[in-house]
């Protein structure tokens, strides 16, 4: 087994030679002060804006660095990797840029915009499977055509030379930032912040190493509590960029000794925080790109004075998915609320509900009921937005005192998830 100190030098200096690899095809992405944040949390925040890169991600640099390594006879059997979409764009351009046929696999529920890239960048050069329902079904897809047809297999995040490439967003970070003395990276398998982490670790060890993992799949938290890589049972598939159910073995192994926290975000922080990058700063950024901005909130204490780096990971967000974003955004600060209201089958019913129950600035965005002659009482689904999050006791407190009978759903509720 390497040292400790081994595998980060290592690691380090594989970045150092992808980094000279990478000339010509990845850009050296701005490193952007953020006026805004850096008042909100009383520090000199910067925003990585990897969302620039030609495939709107930091997943082409360790893509292009593991196939442009690859030997004349593993060229010729070609490629395969499964990919919620980023890796998967990162490896079709490599592919087409270096002549490398691939077959990729992909989830089911893959945003429509990403496999459209993917097919864009591949051009003829990639052939894209849609199987299973996350990333992990789609990747034991991809292992058994590679065992079937001795294709090399090109994982997104769990080999050297893909964890090296993710490793110059730090080279290029120190280089315009030398002085930063926290860089928040998204987490997913892990592949980013192992790369970053060990280049830090070398050249600049005063650098806490922070990781920003979606609440619903805490892959790289729970398997540094477990003190071993650990597989999830259930996650949440929102934020499909870093939604899997278990991170690398190397990437962990590095990941192990270098990350100084771990920050668990919300899935509708991460809505919040995509609303606001584009409203406020014009940046279109993917859930899994918002990622790290989310997580300053958690670590403002710790952050105050110092000079603080969020990677924005990617911008490859489908426009389609803006109604959930915007829904999800709404619940998370507790301004959209739904409940089971009984009415009595009467007319006059509702509009005593609108004109006693609702405060002023309370609106129904949904309602949902049918009318049976044959019932005195009938339920009806009702959706309720408030102007702010204190406005929720007022209404409860009114609905209480006109007797109405009513389930207030919280988001533990089954009934939630299908709302949403």
């Amino acid at each position: 087994m390497i040292k400790t100190n081994n595998l980060l030098n290592k690691t380090a200096h594989a970045t150092l030679k992808a980094h000279d690899a990478l000339k010509g095809v990845t850009i050296h992405t701005p490193l952007e002060y953020s006026e805004r944040l850096s008042r909100l949390y009383k520090a000199e925040v910067f925003l990585k804006r990897e969302d620039l890169q030609p495939v709107r991600s930091y997943k082409i640099r360790g893509a292009y660095t593991l196939l442009s390594s690859l030997s004349p006879q593993e060229r010729v059997n070609g490629v395969v990797c499964a990919s919620a979409g980023n890796h998967a764009q990162g490896v079709a351009y490599s592919c087409r840029e270096l002549g490398i046929r691939g077959t990729i696999f992909m989830p089911e529920t893959t945003p429509r915009q990403k496999v459209d890239r993917v097919h864009f960048f591949g051009d003829k050069w990639v052939d894209i499977q849609l199987v299973g329902k996350t990333y992990d079904e789609s990747n034991t897809a991809a292992l058994v055509f590679r065992d079937r047809n001795q294709a090399v297999y090109a994982p997104p995040f769990d080999d050297f030379r893909t964890i090296a490439g993710q490793g110059t967003v730090a080279k290029e970070i120190l280089e315009d930032e030398p002085e930063v003395d926290v860089v928040v990276h998204p987490i997913g398998g892990g592949g980013l912040i192992a790369g970053c982490g060990a280049y830090f670790a070398i050249n600049a060890p005063k650098v806490k190493v922070v990781g920003a993992e979606p609440a619903g799949a805490l892959g790289m938290l729970r398997s540094l509590e477990a003190g071993r890589v650990v597989t999830l049972k259930d996650i949440d598939p929102f934020v499909d960029g870093a939604a899997v159910k278990k991170v690398g073995n190397k990437t962990f192994a590095i990941a192990k000794k270098v990350i100084s926290n771990i920050v668990s975000v919300p899935e509708g922080a991460v809505c919040t925080t995509m609303i606001e990058l584009y409203q406020k700063e014009g940046i279109i950024a993917e859930p899994a790109g918002a990622l790290a901005v989310s997580a300053l909130k958690e670590l403002a204490p710790n952050i105050c004075g110092k000079r603080v780096v969020a990677v924005v990971s990617g911008g490859n967000n489908d426009i389609s998915r803006y109604p959930e974003v915007i829904e999800r955004s709404l619940v998370y600060q507790g301004l959209k609320h739904y409940f089971i209201v009984e009415f009595f089958q009467k007319p006059g019913e509702l509009k005593t509900f609108v004109t006693e129950a609702l405060g002023s600035g309370d609106d129904i965005t949904r309602f949902e009921y049918i009318k049976k002659i044959n019932k005195e009482k009938g339920p009806a689904l009702v959706g309720i937005e408030l102007s702010r999050k204190e406005d929720l006791k007022p209404l409860l407190g009114r609905m209480d005192k006109l007797g109405i009978r009513y389930k207030h759903f919280t988001t533990d509720d089954l009934l939630y998830s299908v709302l949403l």
